[in-house]
Order: structure tokens, then sequence, then C-alpha cells
């Protein structure tokens, strides 16, 4: 009988790369939300709201179909495609602050990414079925494949596994690229001052993080299934 994942987990790979990674993370949380609300305490000076920062992105692109409601919670903020309208959470639709003007404009700015066909947001678009039947059935098939010492089904669920990592890949130049489009049109729009913009730059900079960190940890995660699938392979020789 071949043994469970004890082998596994006394490689040091794995916990030489885990441990930063969820230092990482936790920090990436903390600083998201800290800085969040830190510039939600700050009013920007010309008044000017989430909601009506969103607009002015969008005016700024020649985009006038792209409706802008209300949502829900702290940080829920997004913009969903299939009804075309971007959702702003209760501190930042009606918020005349930095940190508020900062988030609608990102928000704003998927809106433009799919309003101009931008390339990466169309692949992630395409590929979201997918990695969402990854993230569903993943686990059952990597589980089933390592009581069942069945190396293909293993096989198939770090494929399904992949999917995650390729998804979060593809989602970082997204998010990046919207940041530079909100912050470029709060420029030129003037929305927000100098001192102000650094503040919003603050606030998109800490949301930009937890997507690196979410990335990284589904890294260590597949290299942890790739490893498990390595070691099997070698007891079976």
């Amino acid at each position: 009988m071949y043994g469970y994942a004890a082998p596994f987990y006394s490689n040091p790979i794995y916990y030489i790369l885990l441990v930063p990674v969820l230092i990482l993370s936790v920090y990436a949380q903390i600083k998201v939300s800290s800085t969040f609300k830190r510039y939600s305490k700050i009013p920007d000076r010309r008044g000017v709201t989430g909601a009506q920062a969103a607009y002015e992105v969008l005016r700024a692109h020649g985009i006038h179909d792209v409706q802008i409601r209300p949502c829900g919670g702290s940080l829920t903020d997004h913009y969903d495609p299939r009804d075309n309208t971007i959702y702003l959470s209760e501190p930042v639709y009606g918020a005349g602050t930095v940190a508020a003007v900062g988030v609608a404009a990102h928000e704003a700015g998927h809106a433009v990414q799919y309003a101009l066909g931008y390339g990466p947001i169309r692949i992630r678009a395409f590929i979201i079925p997918a990695t969402q039947f990854g993230s569903q059935f993943s686990f059952i098939a990597l589980m089933l494949g390592w009581v069942l010492y069945s190396q293909p089904l293993f096989a198939l669920g770090i494929v399904l596994f992949s999917l995650t990592s390729v998804f979060q890949l593809v989602t970082l130049p997204v998010e990046f690229n919207a940041s530079a489009r909100a912050l470029r049109t709060i420029e030129s729009s003037l929305l927000l001052d100098d001192s102000e913009r650094q503040g919003a730059k603050k606030v998109l900079a800490a949301a930009a993080l937890t997507y690196v960190a979410a990335l990284l940890m589904s890294l260590v995660q597949l290299l942890r299934y790739l490893l498990m699938f390595a070691q099997r392979s070698d007891r079976r020789r």
C-alpha cells in the first residue's frame, strides 16, 4: 500500500513557499481594509461622490449605456457585464471621499474595458465557465485520485485546479489596467487634486496586492498537487 500525505508534507519546498505567501495574504487583507478605511475618512475637496466619479470615467471614454447602482456591504463594489451595471457599495456610492472616488473609478475602468474589447478581460470572461467547473470538481478528482491510487484521475484534478491559477494570472493585467484607466481619468478630469490622487492610488495599490497574493497562493497550492503527483509516481516505480 502507498502512503498518504505524510511523505509529501516532509517536503520543505512547499513550506518554504507557503509561509511567506500566507504572510503576504494576511498582510494584503489588512492593508486593503486599513487603507480603504483611512481614505474613507478623508473628503475630497470637490465633493465628488463615488457614483459621480464612475460616471465621469464612463463619460471620458464616450460610454453612456452603463448603469450605476448602489449595493449593500463594504468593499463589494464590482462591474457586472451581464446587466452592464456598476454596483457600488454604501461607503462608495454616495460618499465624497478619496477612497470612494478611487474605488468607483476603478470599477468604471472595468466597464470601459468591456466596452473597448480589452484583450485580457475578454480572455477572462471566456475562461470563467471552465474556471467555475474546475473549482467545483478539482477537489473531488484530487481526493478520488489520491484515495483510489489513480494517477490519471489525480492528474485530471491538477488540470482542473490549474484553471484557477490561469484565471488569477489573467486577472492581474485586468485589475492593473482598470486602476491605470481610473487614475488617468481622475487626473485629466480633475476629480481629485495631487495629494488626493496619491491617496486614491494607495487604495487601488492595496487592492491590487490582494490579487497578487491570490495568484501566489494558487500557484503554491498547484505546486503542492504537482509534488504529490510526482511522489506517487516515484512510489509506483
